[in-house]
């Protein structure tokens, strides 16, 4: 049986320029079991195993409450960086689930069309991120965040009441944690933000930033468009959970798979769909389910989780 983990709080961190403090590494905290994972080698074959009842209750038996989107736009505190940002999300009951689109991706009317039709609809004929933010409602629904931290398989992280830099720098020093390297490693960072530069780099790693929007870190550091060249050279990956909305995040973990490196995935999108990869190719997830830190002020929780043998 699993012991209840106790939340790890991470203390408030200054919000001068000084990398943030770690967190408890994931050296030292133990390794809590495996939530459910899946078997599928892909995001279309996890979403045909949904489809066909194989996670939980058929979709076509559920009903999207609402789909609503986000806008949000942040420039942190000694950034020159504004990072722009959409959301499309799903509510399942008692259960959102969410995924971020590139500007015009997505048209407003899709509030409308979907809001209080059958999830199956969603899974199967709407625009990428919407099936993604679907899919990750259903997973979220069926094996909650909250209740996988009660049987001990993820860690609940609290992120500090506070500005946005030093929820930022909690929330990255967080998720910098589930890296497991030798000093001087070079880590694959697919979607890039500055606090997250900086948590690798206190972990001891050297960043190797792939992004489609940014052209250099708040360093100076250059950002590649090459996710391959990334794929190729680094010794683990950290990725955003935005590769389950562009696609790109199949790619990236059959590479990862086939090169046995470490696969870290940072999911406020898709935080759910993350999750059921691990294992299959996925080493941790910081889980990160709406309403996301950004959003609020107050101590919010996210969830890590680890494989067993951290492979």
């Amino acid at each position: 049986m699993h012991s209840t983990p106790q939340p790890l709080s991470v203390p408030p961190q200054p919000a001068s320029p000084p990398a943030p403090a770690r967190t408890t590494s994931a050296a030292s905290v133990p390794h809590p079991a495996p939530a459910r994972t899946t078997s599928a080698a892909s995001v279309d074959q996890l979403i045909a195993a949904v489809l066909a009842g194989e996670h939980g209750p058929r979709p076509s038996a559920l009903v999207a409450t609402s789909v609503f989107w986000i806008h949000h736009g942040t420039r942190l505190a000694g950034g020159d960086t504004t990072y722009l940002n959409q959301y499309v999300l799903v509510r399942l009951g008692g259960s959102f689930g969410g995924c971020a689109f590139e500007a015009g991706e997505l048209p407003p009317s899709l509030c409308h069309d979907y809001s209080g039709a059958p999830l199956d609809l969603l899974l199967r004929d709407a625009p990428r991120p919407v099936r993604i933010a679907a899919l990750d409602a259903y997973l979220a629904h069926a094996h909650p965040h909250r209740t996988a931290a009660e049987r001990g398989e993820a860690e609940p992280v609290t992120l500090p009441a506070g500005t946005p830099e030093v929820r930022a720098k909690a929330r990255d020093a967080a998720i910098a944690g589930l890296l497991d390297i030798t000093h001087g490693a070079e880590v694959g960072l697919i979607g890039v933000v500055n606090p997250l530069v900086a948590a690798i780099r206190e972990q001891g790693g050297e960043p190797l930033p792939c992004d489609f929007n940014l052209k250099a870190t708040q360093w100076g550091d250059p950002v590649t468009d090459d996710m391959h060249e990334v794929l190729d050279r680094a010794e683990a990956v950290v990725a955003t959970g935005m590769t389950l909305s562009n696609g790109s995040f199949d790619t990236i973990l059959a590479r990862c798979r086939d090169r046995e490196i470490p696969l870290i995935v940072y999911a406020q999108s898709g935080s759910a769909v993350a999750r059921a990869f691990l294992g299959a190719g996925v080493t941790a997830v910081s889980a990160e389910p709406f309403p996301f830190s950004q959003f609020s002020g107050e101590e919010t929780v996210l969830y890590r989780y680890r494989t067993a043998d951290g492979t």
